[in-house]
């Protein structure tokens, strides 16, 4: 008799998670051990049924899917997570799969797309939406920066000049200016109003 893949479903939405579960249930191959409604249930139910594989989705209370991939992944290092999203293009998608996710595909994706990906990431390769591995390909990779470099970037947001940071921090303006041009240059921005949407967009800064 085949091994069946073991899974748990993760959604806060439990129309949705009734719909995959419904779903999975009739796959010959699979078996749905568990649900979760959120991040921080997912992770539970993953290190209490040792599942194969997690489905789960992006945006959840608690813990989101990108947090949640790398607790999982930390605590179960064999499990595989596959990322459920709406938003391909979200800088979520892109920190869930440095955290460990398997793959990460579109919520519109056709039953046969889940069901084909979820075997994907059993046999140990990569799986994305086209549009999701564009975005994922093309982001390049999240730049070092020293703390005063966060810090100084974190005043750029808050509109402040060089004159005040560098009284904010006590250095001269022209160590600031040093700063923020090294800043400019990691992040790949022409101006402060870009580097703050660059910036934000990959999550460097506190909110």
């Amino acid at each position: 008799m085949t091994k069946k893949t073991r899974i748990v479903v993760a959604d806060d939405h439990s129309i949705v998670r009734m719909g995959l579960c419904t779903l999975l249930k009739y796959q010959p191959d699979m078996e749905v051990v568990g649900e979760a409604e959120d991040g921080e249930e997912a992770l539970r139910k993953a290190v209490e049924l040792k599942p194969d594989v997690v489905v789960t989705d992006l945006m959840m209370p608690k813990m989101d899917g990108a947090e949640a991939t790398r607790a999982i992944r930390e605590a179960l290092p064999y499990v595989k997570v596959l990322i459920l999203t709406t938003f391909g293009t979200s800088a979520d998608v892109s920190r869930a799969v440095s955290n460990g996710a398997s793959g990460a595909i579109m919520k519109d994706a056709t039953n046969e797309e889940l069901v084909n990906a979820i075997h994907a990431v059993v046999s140990g390769e990569t799986v994305f939406s086209p549009e999701i591995e564009v975005y994922v390909r093309e982001e390049p990779d999240v730049p070092k920066f020293t703390q005063r470099q966060l810090d100084i970037l974190q005043s750029v947001t808050r509109g402040l000049t060089n004159s005040d940071i560098a009284r904010q921090f006590g250095i001269t303006i022209d160590g600031v200016k040093r700063h923020v041009m090294t800043i400019f240059k990691k992040l790949g921005a022409a101006n402060r109003s870009e580097a703050v949407a660059i910036a934000m967009r990959r999550q460097l800064l506190k909110t």
